[in-house]
This record gives structure tokens, sequence and C-alpha cells, in this order.
């Protein structure tokens, strides 16, 4: 059994203190490549809950009145103190969650990053000032940290999901309750551990890893010193907390499900074509909410691309992620890998051929041979329902109308890929594919730098770019007397 890396926590973080859960409660993390248990957990309680809304709230006033400039210098400290701790990031990332150690540092690096975008934005938050259309008054508005936020996280991004939320929030001057997913709360326990050692005030970052999640941060919503909400995850938990919300008349950020669709025209280069669906689709296993879920491919190059797509597949080094050379790690959990491969079934069952893969695999842990699919029936669950897993089906269509209507035929809507060398076309699919973000000949777009986030049932808000600092700021307008009068 490979050891956690020393000096994580497993414990709450509140008010600056590492403590356990009020009941005296804790709950297991398990490796996903063997099952084994790594830590025990403190659960957090919603007494617990409470402590850390205490503790951010009686924080805030003095965070809000601190120094842009001074809180950047923070973010930076904590971006060089991850980077410089990399491999334990790493590691921890790969035992509490599977994915192989490469995809680990890569994680690390974007993770980071968060920190050090955010840190040059928290000292360009810009008001402006104007005179009035009449000439009259004189118009001001200034910016101000929204103040509280409770923060969710989901499991299978843990460091870059918990700087992706903090890092706007923090830089613009709010403080932070954070709740990790329990299958994956380690890294972020060691995240807040580090932003502890670069400075970070006491009560600024708190969290409460639990498995109780509604019952311990229900009462949250209902108090009003809590003024924002971020969620990312499920679409089907994005509604509750938004009728949660509803009732505070809370600030929101909900970045939920996709079901992405990869488009593949004629002109495209298939061998790019081919490169980008598996970056697209293998990335973190499958695993994310911008994972190619459905692979539509002109029917002039359909047989080739799916040829080489799947030998590409099949030729997959499959195997824990600490092993050397590892391409594809487990599943998060015995319920992912039973759903996926229920998923598979059906698609078989309604007529789709196997090109590669298509079983779990004999072995401890969570593993599900990377699979590829061909002749799937438009109402397959792989190609109606989110997979989130190591599973390409791939269907045939003839022309740009019919691969714009498959397009568009989900409630979701975070992120779409488009594979052509046509210019024109492009353009057309920019204004006509209902997505928040567009990847062009690319398998994977995501950048701190760039806006993130959906449309339709895929959510609301954006993380990252300098729309990441605006979901944590509120706009005030002074209006001013005419300094001319009298």
């Amino acid at each position: 059994m490979t050891e956690l890396p020393a000096g994580v926590p497993s414990t709450l973080f509140i008010g600056g203190e590492w403590r356990q859960a009020s009941d005296g409660t804790s709950f297991p993390v398990e490796n996903p490549a063997t099952g084994e248990v790594l830590a025990q957990v403190a659960d957090a309680t919603a007494e617990d809950a409470m402590a850390a809304l205490d503790a951010a709230s009686a924080a805030q006033l003095a965070w809000a009145r601190t120094a842009p400039r001074k809180r950047g210098e923070i973010l930076r400290a904590g971006f060089e103190a991850i980077t410089a701790r990399a491999e334990e990031f790493a590691l921890l990332m790969t035992l509490e969650m599977g994915k192989p150690l490469a995809e680990a540092r890569g994680e690390v690096a974007y993770g980071a990053e968060f920190l050090r975008w955010f840190s040059e934005e928290a000292v360009r938050i810009y008001g402006r000032y104007s005179t009035a259309p009449d000439g009259v008054n004189r118009l001001l508005v200034t910016k101000r940290p929204v103040g509280p936020c409770l923060l969710i996280t989901p499991w299978n991004f843990p460091l870059a999901m918990a700087t992706r939320k903090a890092a706007p929030a923090l830089a613009a001057g709010c403080t932070v309750v954070i709740k990790p997913a329990a299958l994956t709360p380690l890294t972020t326990l060691l995240f807040a551990r580090v932003m502890e050692e670069v400075g970070v005030p006491a009560g600024v970052i708190n969290v409460i890893p639990t498995t109780h999640s509604g019952a311990a941060t229900g009462p949250l919503f209902t108090d009003p010193r809590l003024r924002k909400v971020s969620f990312t995850g499920s679409t089907e938990v994005g509604k509750v907390l938004l009728k949660q919300a509803a009732d505070g008349v809370l600030r929101t950020s909900m970045e939920l499900g996709g079901n992405a669709p990869f488009l593949v025209f004629d002109d495209a280069d298939v061998d790019l074509a081919v490169t980008g669906a598996y970056n697209a689709k293998v990335r973190n296993g499958g695993q994310a909410c911008t994972a190619a879920n459905r692979i539509y491919v002109q029917s002039g190059i359909a047989e080739e691309f799916a040829s080489k797509f799947a030998a590409k597949v099949a030729a997959m080094q499959v195997g824990p992620g600490v092993d050397a050379g590892t391409e594809l790690g487990p599943v998060i959990d015995a319920k992912a890998l039973a759903r996926i491969d229920e998923m598979v079934a059906d698609a078989v069952a309604g007529g789709g051929r196997v090109l590669a893969g298509g079983a779990k695999l004999e072995r401890a842990g969570y593993f599900y041979a990377p699979t590829v699919l061909a002749d799937v029936a438009a109402d397959a669950r792989v190609l109606t329902e989110e997979i989130f897993g190591p599973i390409a089906p791939i269907s045939v269509f003839e022309t740009e109308d019919e691969a714009v209507e498959l397009a568009n035929n989900t409630e979701f809507g975070l992120i779409s890929y488009v594979f052509t060398a046509d210019l024109a076309r492009n353009l057309r699919l920019s204004e006509r594919i209902e997505t928040g973000m567009l990847a062009v000949n690319a398998g994977v777009i995501s950048n701190p730098a760039a806006p993130f986030g959906g449309v339709k049932q895929s959510g609301l808000g954006r993380e990252g770019s300098a729309e990441g600092i605006e979901e944590y700021l509120e706009t005030v307008y002074v209006g001013i007397g005419d300094p001319f009068a009298g």
C-alpha cells in the first residue's frame, strides 16, 4: 500500500483551528485502485458547519478591508507553495481519486494557476465615474465583496475545483466555507493547510468534510450571513441547491452536468481528430463534465475514424495511477462502476457494437476497460445521460444541419467539440450550437484565463478569467449631486 504524503490533515479546519467533528465521528476515504482505506476524516455536523460560518462571518470585514495587493500576495504565495509541493499533491490526488500520476501533476499545475491568475486580478477590481446624461448628477459605480461564501466542490478534480472557487472569492475579499466531496476531501484539506502556512488569516478559509452534506449545510442557507453559494456537481443536486438559495435570495454559481457532443466533419484531419477525441474522452478516466460524451462523425470518414480511435483506446495501459506507464486508472467507486457497466449493456442490447473494451476488469479496485461503441441507438443511455466513465459511443451523421441538431438535442450545454478545416463552418457552428464553450480542433481547452461555464441545464455563471472574480462582487451605485450647483 502506498502511504499518504506526510502531514495531510484529516480534521475540520474552522476559524484557523484543526479540530474533530463536534460529535466525534469520522468516515473512511478509500483508494479506488485498491479499495483500501487511506484515512479516517472528521465528519462535520450541522453544528460544525454553523461554526465555520461563524468564523467566516467574523473574519469577513477585516478580510474585505485587507489591501488588494496583500490579498494578491497571499494568493501568489499559495501558488508558489503548491507548485513547490507538486509531487505531494499529485500523489495525494492519485491515491484518493485514482487518476494517473501524470494527469495528477497536470491538475496541480492547472489548479495552482487559479491562485496565480486571481492574485493578479485582486488589484484589478475596477469601478467607474461619469456625468449623468442630463449633466446634473455624477454617477459613481464601485465594487465590493459579496460576503461569506459556501463553496461545494466535486470529487473528480479535488485541487482545481477548490482553487477555481476559492481563489476568486479570496481575491474579491470574500471569506469561504468549503465543503469538499466526501470521496476526495484530503486534497482540499492539504490545500487549506498550505494557505494557512502562507498567511491566510484565521476564519478566511474553513473546510468541513462531511458525509451528510444536506443535513450539515442546509442550515447555512437560512442564515442571512451567508451571501453566496458556488456548486460544481450534478444538475439534480444543483436544482435542489437553487431552490434552497431562493429563499435567502443568495447569489449562486452553478457548474452542473454536461453531455458534450464531439463533431468530426469529412474535411477534418482524421489523426488530429482521433487524438482530440482521445484527450476529450479518456482524460480523468472520462470522469469530467467536459468529457466528450457523444462522438458524431460524418459518414465519409466514419469508418476510418472509428477504426483508428478504437485501436488507440484499446492500447491504453490500465492500472493503479501510481504505477509507471498507467494511462487509465479506476473509476471512483463501486456505484460508478456498476452504472457504466449497465450503460454499456443497455447500448449493446439496443444494437450497439463493441469496438473495444466493454467489460469490467477482474482485479482489485474499480476498473472498467476503456470502451468504444458503434451503431448505438439514439435513445441509448450512453447518448442521453452523462456517462462519467471511459465509454465512447460513436454515431454517424450526413450533413452539417444534422450535426447541429444532434449536438443541441440535450438539456445540457456546457462544452462542445468541433473538428473541421472549414473556417466558415467553425464560425457558423459557434453561433448555432447551444453551448457555453466551444473547442475547435482541440480536445482540451480549460484554462484559468478563460471563462468556464455552460448554458441551459449545465449551469449559471462563469469561473476563471475576468468573469470569475465578478461572481464574488456586488455592484454599488452612488449618485452624487451636481458639484457645481449653488
